[in-house]
């Protein structure tokens, strides 16, 4: 027992975290500079780039839970683990299909209809969000497995996050070089257009190339335990087959269909749902509202998102020490005060200019709280039942997908504009969508926490399921031996 408590190394963390990079690198270009990319280098249509997009986070809503559900269900290449089997499975897709995104159709000319490029690219981008549901999906089922003790669970979030962070400023920094030193660009520097395919094209591989050495530490550097046992399909009629499994198990044995009747997964979903809607639209709607709300000059959208992301780094650095101190839901309230001042000050001041570097380290700093303390929730919530912790996060994932994209798709459909340039009417409206997906969707996340707070996180249905089963040979015994002594 006290092997099983012993902390983690910090280079078990650090190998632990570079899991992720590649996804990180890539998910920061894909939302960065995708929809730019198609519709102002490759001259596709706004409605082709849209449908390309969708049709990868479709795909990767789909792909996210079923492969939640295969990675806890078969045991994976043999003696290396089943989450690093699937994660190596993802990381071989991911490395395979994402160089052809950002590269012009391969047999393609200047005449040839845009359709034909999009059936061209429909195949990459599905392979590519199948790659990366399966890297991001084992990597978090690895949390529990490998934590020790519920501060690991923390620092490896944390830890997690950090890289995502530097994967953010890595891209940024890399895009920024690429774009101010190439030839073909500078000609232009101005507008981007077919000469800077280059840039992306390089950009790509170079993304790719970094996070396949980063993702080679991980596979060396972790080592999962290869012990596996398969979840049954189906509960035998007389429990026996249950109970075997259970007492040779020190883990409660719970299965996918044992997860959705559990009142705790419904509290940490609608909490992690709220987080990832606050941080996943505040980063895509940032540049717009630099841009048309505020009317800043076009730097500010590189030097912004990278003051949230610095501010979010430091901010990770911290969670350990302060959920040692005040707990899991006094932290993540934190995060949610500093979101909700963002909110205020956005609201209060429309015009903020110089003062939208404080504004962006509150959001930045209030960002990553909340992420970093919803990931350990969830992991609170898998705790020792970390042979279907895989199906819980690829249902976390699978809701954080489909309401971003209900979301986007909501407030598309609210634009003032119907051209592609933006009317007057942008500024007051990009400007209050800042402040609805920030202090509206804070209001009803610190209403989910106030619920877990009255009713703490806790898998209650798996106790008296236990239970009953542990019974049920123990009734059988009874009855045998009245048999017998009669």
């Amino acid at each position: 027992m006290a092997d099983r408590a012993a902390p983690l190394h910090l280079c078990q963390k650090l190998s632990y975290a570079t899991g992720h990079y590649l996804n990180d690198l890539c998910a920061s270009m894909w939302f960065t500079y995708f929809l730019l990319y198609f519709h102002s280098v490759l001259g596709f249509s706004s409605f082709y780039a849209g449908v390309l997009l969708l049709i990868g986070q479709v795909a990767d809503g789909i792909c996210t839970p079923l492969v939640g559900y295969e990675s806890d269900g078969q045991a994976g290449i043999r003696s290396y683990g089943r989450r690093k089997s699937w994660h190596l499975i993802g990381t071989l897709s991911v490395i395979i299909s994402f160089p052809f995104i950002f590269n012009p159709c391969l047999g393609c000319a200047e005449n040839t209809p845009q359709w034909a490029g999009l059936i061209y690219f429909i195949p990459f981008i599905i392979i590519f969000q199948f790659g990366w549901a399966a890297t991001q999906i084992s990597h978090l089922a690895l949390i529990p497995d490998l934590a020790k003790n519920e501060h690991d669970k923390v620092e490896l979030t944390a830890f997690r996050y950090a890289f995502t962070v530097l994967a953010n400023i890595s891209v940024y920094a890399i895009a920024w070089l690429l774009l101010h030193f190439d030839p073909a660009s500078s000609e232009d520097a101005q507008h981007l257009g077919r000469q800077d395919t280059s840039v992306f094209r390089t950009l790509a591989l170079i993304v790719v190339g970094i996070g396949a050495f980063f993702s080679l530490i991980f596979h060396i550097g972790t080592k999962e335990n290869s012990g596996f046992q398969r979840l049954p399909e189906t509960d035998d009629q007389n429990g026996d087959l249950i109970h075997k499994q259970l007492s040779s198990s020190p883990e409660p044995l719970v299965l996918w269909k044992h997860w959705l009747l559990e009142p705790s997964f419904y509290q940490v979903a609608l909490l992690y749902m709220c987080t990832r809607l606050i941080v996943n639209l505040s980063q895509t709607y940032i540049a717009v509202y630099l841009t048309y709300s505020l009317n800043l000059p076009k730097n500010y959208i590189a030097t912004i998102p990278l003051v949230m992301y610095v501010s979010g780094f430091v901010s990770s650095l911290l969670m350990k020490p302060i959920n040692r101190y005040i707990g899991r839901n006094i932290t993540y309230f934190i995060g949610l005060l500093a979101i909700a001042a963002f909110s205020a000050w956005v609201a209060l001041d429309p015009g903020l200019r110089q003062a939208v570097y404080g504004a962006a380290i509150l959001l930045g700093a209030g960002s990553a709280t909340i992420l970093v303390t919803s990931l350990s929730m969830t992991a609170d919530l898998i705790g020792p039942h970390s042979r279907s912790g895989a199906f819980v996060y690829g249902a976390m994932s699978f809701t954080d997908k489909v309401a971003n994209g209900l979301a986007v798709v909501l407030i598309q459909s609210l634009h003032p504009c119907h051209t592609q340039h933006c009317c007057p009417e942008c500024t007051s409206f990009y400007h209050w969508v800042m402040v609805t997906i920030t202090g509206a969707v804070a209001l009803v996340a610190a209403l989910s926490l106030s619920s877990i707070m009255i009713w703490p996180i806790n898998v209650r249905f798996c106790k008296l399921f236990t239970s009953s089963i542990q019974d049920a040979p123990q009734t059988s015994s009874a009855q045998e031996n009245s048999t017998v002594d009669a």
